[in-house]
């Protein structure tokens, strides 16, 4: 039964990340945590469960978007080579911090970030192009994926929101920035996950059927059932508004970041 809980998300998951456009991140993580609330896990434990498992679902579920795009051939691989370091280390320190933030902290968070990332969509403001600049050194970059990798592990996701941003400041026109930032998701999600794992373990976390903070019947259903409905998703947002789309996902980004900015509040009272 449990498993077809999770089978259940992730087709609802992969349905609207390929709907909407988006990672699965910010949807995948507000589900696992009211699940995992219903299921009685221990309240100081929620989040960093939820965040581990996405981070691990989003391992999986990014291949089949790297693939595309480097069909495609929009995938800058010097640009990801020159951030995946970073975004490793970052993305690896991002799960130790979660690990030493209490719950209600990451849910406050989380919570605005959400509606951040909802204002952005809703208003339709995109990170202008300047073809004036170019890509920093190497190493510099490597350093901006460390900043992005750990903001990524905190918040559970690829880092789309954050790495297509830092692209297009840097002249980097959006159809590649989109690719590349897809590829920059595999090694935050990589690092992330074994992360949770490694400072779930090292801090005696003993939840059932989980590895740390990564909860493995949930990390495949999500994985398994996502990969294949996201397809779905994309073929049903071409026969819909684009605008109408984006205006419902931060429509329910608000009512998530709304929901666990409460439930912050709710624990610090």
């Amino acid at each position: 039964m449990e498993l077809i809980i999770y089978l259940a998300i992730g087709a609802i998951a992969g349905f609207t990340a390929g709907l909407f456009g988006v990672g699965g991140g910010l949807i995948i993580v507000p589900i696992l945590y009211i699940v995992f609330r219903q299921q009685g896990y221990p309240s100081e434990v929620l989040m960093h469960l939820a965040l581990g498992t996405s981070l691990a679902t989003i391992m999986v579920t990014s291949i089949s978007s790297i693939m595309a795009h480097h069909k495609k051939r929009a995938v800058l691989w010097r640009v990801v080579k020159n951030l995946a370091i970073g975004l490793c280390v970052g993305s690896f320190l991002g799960a130790g911090i979660a690990d030493l933030l209490p719950n209600y902290i990451l849910q406050g968070v989380i919570g605005l970030f959400a509606i951040s990332v909802a204002y952005k969509m809703f208003f339709n403001q995109r990170s202008d192009v300047d073809q004036t600049r170019q890509l920093p050194s190497a190493l510099k970059q490597g350093g901006a994926g460390v900043g992005i990798g750990v903001a990524s592990a905190i918040f559970g996701i690829g880092g789309g929101s954050l790495t297509v941003p830092y692209l297009n400041r840097h002249g980097v026109v959006m159809q590649k920035a989109v690719a590349t930032s897809a590829a920059c998701g595999f090694p935050i999600a990589v690092a992330g996950a074994i992360g949770f794992m490694w400072f779930g373990h090292h801090g005696n976390v003993s939840l059932p059927n989980s590895i740390g903070y990564v909860h493995v019947y949930a990390f495949l259903g999500i994985s398994c059932m996502s990969f294949m409905t996201a397809k779905l998703g994309a073929k049903v947002a071409h026969h819909l508004s684009p605008r109408g789309l984006q205006q419902c996902f931060a429509a329910m980004l608000c009512v998530v970041g709304c929901y666990f900015i409460i439930q912050s509040l709710q624990q610090m009272m």
